[in-house]
């Protein structure tokens, strides 16, 4: 795996870590998008993102739900913003803005998969965008 801005620091400040700076809903991991450490830098472009994704049936459900907390460091450049989104085979069923300097908890992004049946690929995705 080629070494990115999301996966230099595996294990320690990115990815499922036990956390530092703020405690999980549940459980002692978290899994982070980014980095845990404040202060870190690196050249992203608007549309660079990482996600995190499982394999989940579906079956018979209505919602599939997350809670997140996006803390978006106040270095993004003017005019980009960090989208939080809420993926299910690669499409965005739900979505937020974490503008600069500022962390926001979600405590509940939703997705209506009540149309769907079987085993779909559902997952979370950090992205720079153009809001």
């Amino acid at each position: 795996m080629a070494v990115t801005a999301f996966t230099n620091r595996l294990g320690l400040g990115q990815g499922r870590i036990r956390p530092q700076r703020a405690a999980p809903a549940s459980g002692e991991y978290l899994f982070v998008l980014g980095d845990e450490e404040s202060g870190r830098r690196f050249e992203l472009a608007p549309g660079d993102w990482a996600e995190v994704t499982q394999a989940v049936d579906v079956t018979g459900v209505d919602l599939v739900r997350a809670a997140l907390r996006l803390r978006v460091p106040p270095c993004v450049p003017a005019g980009l913003a960090w989208e939080a989104s809420l993926v299910v085979d690669g499409m965005k069923y739900a979505r937020c803005l974490g503008r600069p300097g500022r962390e926001r908890l979600v405590t509940d992004m939703a997705a209506n998969v009540s149309k769907l049946a079987g085993v779909h690929t559902v997952g979370i995705r950090l992205e720079l965008v153009s809001p």
